[in-house]
């Protein structure tokens, strides 16, 4: 049970002085806390607050919750050892360069729903950032209080709950074959080779970027994807595929695996063991690939195109080939069927067609069974 307690200062020539409310109660492990307010509302408000913590087995005790927000993080980021090394380095640089100036100073405990909503409306206001990074921001700092939680630091995390803006993604963008002709014709000779790579195998850029030399079969005429590159804190380094289904064995038409065995035999390629490196035959990296994709794109007037989009043509080049979805999970590297039809199956439209007319024949099976047996009565006789 807790106690508020009124309490006047002294004031000067015996007048009183400033009135406060202090609650003193006992936290489970027996020991009494206090906390003093200059409102008796506010005492009442923290004591129930306590109380029903109590009550319902939530109770933390004070001093672990007065740890600040910044002096957190560094305990936070130990946990986020499960984490590829990209995404690990997206989510602390979120902490460090947006939440921790945001609420560093502040106790764990004093961090609101309310601070998190005016974070979140704050950011959408602005306009500055898109939605997927807002979303980001509030994930993270979710994932920090929640690792507070965990650690009985807090009670309950205040960002768990926050309704975020949706993700706002990008309509989905593929070449017809005249486009990609235009685009593989206006992109420089050195990088030609990649970008023909990405458009009819469909991988993704830190796939193709991290392709070895070893990697290409040219008798089984495959491509091999085991590894990806992607820069991590400046250093360009090779990380495993994003799961299990990742590492996969590509089938590569004849001619682009004739392109590929003139384009291995270029000095940078054979320096640097990387079937795609950049002109000064070190790791290709994405900014310095920018300039040369946009002059490419707009020569072609595809202004807006994006290098993943290749990854979207060579889906639909597939499925025109007739391919099945299980054929385009397995040639992508999805870990599940259900992402390559959530992402891809409205190419698919001939499929529920295609389940008719296969039946055609098992239906009409049928109805000449019926007429061979004059009789026999059913529901086609009556014409219903």
């Amino acid at each position: 049970m807790a106690f508020i307690q009124r309490r006047v200062r002294a004031g000067r020539d015996g007048e009183p002085g400033d009135v406060s409310y202090r609650v003193r109660y006992r936290g489970t492990d027996g020991k009494e806390r206090s906390k003093s307010f200059k409102r008796k509302i506010d005492a009442e408000r923290w004591a129930a607050t306590q109380m029903a913590s109590i009550a319902k087995g939530e109770w933390i005790d004070p001093q672990e919750s007065r740890v600040t927000f910044g002096e957190w993080v560094p305990q936070w980021e130990l946990t986020l050892h499960h984490l590829g090394p990209r995404t690990r380095q997206l989510n602390v640089g979120v902490a460090h360069n947006y939440l921790v100036p945001l609420f560093g100073a502040r106790p764990l405990d004093s961090i609101t729903r309310s601070d998190v909503q005016a974070m979140l409306g704050d950011e959408l206001a602005a306009g500055e950032l898109s939605n997927s990074a807002v979303r980001r921001h509030v994930m993270v700092l979710s994932q920090i209080l929640q690792s507070a939680v965990e650690d009985g630091r807090l009670g309950r995390n205040v960002a768990k709950s926050i309704r975020l803006p949706p993700e706002q993604a990008r309509s989905m963008r593929r070449l017809n074959e005249t486009e990609l002709q235009r685009l593989i014709a206006a992109t420089p000779s050195f990088h030609r080779p990649m970008v023909m790579t990405a458009a009819f195998l469909g991988l993704r850029w830190g796939e193709i970027t991290g392709l070895g030399v070893e990697h290409l079969d040219f008798d089984a005429a495959t491509v091999r994807v085991e590894r990806q590159m992607q820069d991590i804190n400046g250093k360009m380094r090779f990380t495993q595929p994003k799961s299990k289904s990742g590492y996969r064995t590509v089938s590569a038409p004849e001619s682009l695996m004739e392109v590929l065995a003139q384009h291995v035999k270029r000095r940078q390629v054979r320096e640097s063991g990387l079937v795609f490196p950049g002109e000064a035959g070190r790791p290709l990296r994405g900014g310095a690939f920018r300039r040369v994709w946009l002059r490419a794109v707009e020569a072609a007037d595809l202004q807006g195109f994006v290098f993943h989009e290749l990854r979207h043509t060579a889906v639909a080049l597939a499925i025109a080939q007739g391919a099945h979805p299980m054929a385009i999970k397995e040639r992508l590297g999805h870990a599940s069927i259900t992402t390559t039809l959530d992402r891809y199956g409205g190419l698919f439209p001939s499929l529920d067609r295609d389940i008719a007319n296969g039946l055609d024949a098992t239906v009409r099976r049928a109805t000449d069974s019926l007429a061979a047996r004059p009789g026999l009565r059913s529901e086609i006789d009556f014409g219903l």
